[in-house]
């Protein structure tokens, strides 16, 4: 009898981990009987295939069941295991979150929830044990919304883009009450040093290289032997330029001037701080003849800024594109919208992203992921910081100054590999734009360096690796 798994892909980038890359591919032409849970809007959006079957998640029963059910305990334990990681491991993005909690509630919640469980997790980031009993906690909480599909299918792994840390808790949950095996990939590059502990019992896990098998061993308590380094299927098409469009296409498609030279910004952490200081300053700087090339200007949006709560989010939107309007040299692009709950982290603008940051002359962002995709490219790469005074100035919202994530765990491991560099005025800005546009080689040894201490492997053979991890635990079983 062949084997079946299940996956769940409730997330945009858990879309193009799964099926833009090697992973579902291999596993189908292995014999292995594949069901893929999503979310519910977007299943017949999915093209089928032989061996793949694609159902719904059951999103909106899962988020019912957690407003519904004990939810201030519900909330507590997400909470906790979000911030309490161990001491072993960079823990400033952790932090951060508890303070963003502390700011964006009342003084009675503060006394009531935030302060115990602050100390709370004082003890949790000192004691694995009180870690493993966090996740034994929380199986109090399952729901057995899947027991239909586990009977239908009766699958020999459960493998999640999380290890519980979002709605797939539910899954994971049922799967090892069930005692079927379970299995959580890396999506994304921060998440092991973001999220910390499971939401639920797994077994296996595969990431993207060795900076990330520490943070979950070190930070979470896996088990070293259980964790795989796999690098990350959802490059692949990076290296092979699968997504790639030729250059006179994509400027075509933007009304880029192909005669002058091409700087992108990629706006992130808008949930932190505005990016429009940054975007404002870019502008202007094309605008102007300070620049080392004549330059233009192309500012992909955030998903966040399709957000209308908070509507600040959207604001900064409308302002990017008075820029737009505003300056002749200035465009602006925006992700793709899948729909469902993923919203505007569809995974459907790959080509987009591979060919803004293969044709940028140079790229800007915060310090997002996208430094690291920007790298597979060798396209020279810069963390823009130029903070707003007060962030973003509404009662309630908390805000973060972007020179002091500059520690977090990806970040600061950005910045001691030398892959870019960091501007936190626009006078610092102009300089680092000139010396890359002078010359484009600048820093490309570290570059290369960089991606092959995140990611590993740099020869498109991830999804392939990855598949070949899920197939030995299936034929160990």
């Amino acid at each position: 009898m062949s084997k079946k798994v299940f996956i769940s892909a409730d997330h945009g980038m858990a879309i193009i981990y799964f099926l833009q890359s090697d992973v579902i591919p291999s596993l189908l032409a292995a014999g292995v009987e594949v069901v893929l849970l999503t979310d519910d809007d977007i299943v017949d959006k999915i093209a089928p295939r032989p061996g793949l079957t694609v159902t719904g998640l059951r999103l909106k029963q899962a988020n019912a069941y957690y407003q519904k059910v004990d939810n201030r305990r519900q909330w507590l334990l997400a909470y906790l295991r979000r911030v309490s990681g161990s001491w072993r491991i960079n823990l400033e993005a952790q932090t951060s979150h508890i303070w963003e909690v502390w700011a964006e509630n009342s003084w009675k919640f503060r006394l009531g929830v935030w302060l115990p469980a602050a100390l709370a997790t004082l003890v949790l980031r000192s004691s694995r044990a009180a870690r493993q009993a966090l996740v034994r906690a929380q199986t109090k909480f399952t729901p057995n919304l899947y027991s239909d599909l586990f009977e239908q299918y009766r699958p020999d792994l459960v493998i999640a883009s999380t290890p519980g840390w979002r709605i797939d808790r539910y899954l994971l949950r049922e799967a090892a009450a069930k005692g079927i095996p379970t299995m959580t990939v890396i999506v994304g590059w921060d998440n092991p040093s973001s999220y910390a502990i499971p939401g639920a019992p797994v077994d296996w896990a595969t990431c993207w290289s060795q900076e990330q098998k520490d943070e979950l061993v070190y930070g979470s308590d896996w088990n070293p032997e259980r964790v795989n380094i796999g690098g990350i299927p959802s490059y692949d098409g990076y290296f092979r330029k699968s997504w790639l469009l030729p250059r006179e296409d994509y400027f075509r498609l933007h009304g880029l001037d192909p005669n002058r030279k091409l700087i992108s910004y990629a706006c992130s952490f808008v949930h932190f701080a505005p990016n429009y200081p940054n975007v404002e300053a870019l502008a202007r700087l094309v605008e102007s003849d300070t620049l080392a090339e004549p330059s233009q200007l192309l500012i992909r949006l955030h998903p966040s800024h399709f957000q209308d709560k908070p509507r600040i989010f959207a604001e900064e939107r409308e302002k990017i594109h008075a820029l737009e309007q505003k300056y002749p040299h200035v465009h602006v692009v925006r992700p793709v919208a899948l729909g469902g709950s993923l919203g505007y982290y569809g995974g459907e603008d790959m080509d987009e992203k591979s060919s803004m940051m293969a044709h940028s002359d140079v790229f800007v962002t915060v310090y997002s992921t996208m430094v690291v995709e920007t790298a597979v490219h060798d396209t020279p790469i810069v963390a823009a910081v130029i903070d707003t005074p007060g962030g973003w100035k509404v009662p309630g919202k908390f805000s973060l100054s972007l020179k002091e994530i500059g520690n977090w765990p990806t970040h600061k491991r950005f910045r001691e590999a030398k892959a870019g560099r960091v501007a936190a005025n626009e006078n610092e800005l102009r300089e680092v734009l000139n010396a890359y546009l002078k010359n484009p080689g600048l820093d490309a040894a570290e570059r290369k360096a960089f991606i092959e201490k995140e990611i590993t492997y740099t020869e498109a053979s991830a999804g392939k690796r990855t598949a070949e991890f899920i197939l030995k635990i299936l034929n160990t079983k």
